[in-house]
C-alpha cells in the first residue's frame, strides 16, 4: 500500500486481538512520535501509557465505559504538560510565566500532534487505534487516576492494539466542502446540501435518525450526541480543572 492509499484508506479500530503489543516496539513509536513538531522545541506535553487491567479498568468510566478502554491491551492519555519545562527553567534560574491561556494552547497543540504523529505510526506498523474523545469531559477523574500533578491536563486519549477484524471506514464530507483556496468562501445553501447530501444518504445515517425519532442527521448531533446542555456542563467541569491545574483564565 502506497501513503495516499494509507490515509484514504485508514480506519479507526475499536476491537482488538488478544495480541499484545511489544514493549519495545511501543517505545519505538512513541520515539519516533517525538519528532513530530513542537512549538519552539519545548515539547510540552507527556504520554501516560497504561497497560495494567485494573488502571484501565478505573480509566473506563472516565470514557463512559466505552469497552475498548479495557479490552485494548495499551491506552495512551497525551497531556498538555508544563511541568517538566517549568520545572527546569526554576533549576535553571529562568523565571517562567507560562501559567497562562496562551500557554495552555500551546501544550494542547502540542499534545494533539504528538498524538497524531503516534496514531499513524501505529497504525502503519499494524496496529490500529481509536481517538477517545471523552478526555476532556472528565479530565479531573482521569488525572486523578494517573497522578498527574499540577499544569498537567490530559486532551486526548488512544487505545492501541492489533485489530481483530477490518471495521467500516468512516464517511467524510467532500474535500471542496472543507477546503478554501487563498481566503475563506462562506457556504451557499446548496453548499450545504451538497457538502452532506451523502452523508445523510447513508443507510446507516438513517437508521441513526429512525432510532433516534428525528426527523434530520443535524438533529441526531444537536438533540442527542452533543447537545447544549452537555456542552456546556462539560464546558463549566473543563474550565475548572483547567485552572486548578495551574493555568489562569483571561477575563
Amino acid at each position: 500500500m502506497n501513503f495516499s492509499d494509507y490515509f484514504k484508506q485508514r480506519r479507526t479500530v475499536r476491537r482488538y486481538s488478544e495480541k499484545a503489543v511489544p514493549a519495545e516496539l511501543l517505545r519505538d513509536m512513541l520515539e519516533a512520535a517525538m519528532q513530530a513538531p513542537t512549538t519552539g522545541g519545548m515539547q510540552v506535553y507527556s504520554a501516560i501509557v497504561t497497560t495494567r487491567a485494573d488502571l484501565k479498568k478505573a480509566l473506563a468510566p472516565c470514557h463512559f465505559n466505552q469497552p475498548q478502554v479495557e479490552q485494548a491491551p495499551v491506552v495512551i492519555t497525551f497531556c498538555a504538560d508544563f511541568n517538566r519545562f517549568v520545572k527546569w527553567c526554576e533549576a535553571s534560574d529562568a523565571v517562567p510565566g507560562y501559567d497562562n491561556f496562551q500557554s495552555f494552547m500551546t501544550a494542547t497543540l502540542d499534545a494533539v500532534i504528538f498524538a497524531q504523529q503516534f496514531n499513524t505510526i501505529a497504525e502503519m506498523n499494524g496496529l490500529g487505534c481509536c481517538y477517545l474523545g471523552t478526555t476532556t469531559y472528565n479530565a479531573e477523574e482521569i488525572s486523578r487516576v494517573l497522578g498527574l500533578p499540577a499544569r498537567v491536563v490530559p486532551i486526548v486519549t488512544l487505545t492501541v492494539g492489533y485489530p481483530a477484524d477490518e471495521p467500516a471506514m468512516t464517511e467524510r464530507i467532500p474535500v471542496e466542502s472543507v477546503v478554501h483556496m487563498e481566503t475563506y468562501h462562506d457556504y451557499t445553501s446548496a453548499d450545504i446540501r451538497a457538502a452532506y447530501e451523502a452523508k445523510e444518504a447513508l443507510p446507516v445515517n438513517q437508521q441513526y435518525v429512525k432510532e433516534n425519532g428525528k426527523s434530520s442527521l443535524a438533529q441526531v448531533f444537536t438533540g442527542v450526541r452533543y447537545t447544549r446542555e452537555a456542552n456546556e456542563t462539560f464546558s463549566d467541569k473543563f474550565y475548572d480543572f483547567i485552572a486548578e491545574a495551574g493555568f489562569k483564565w483571561p477575563k
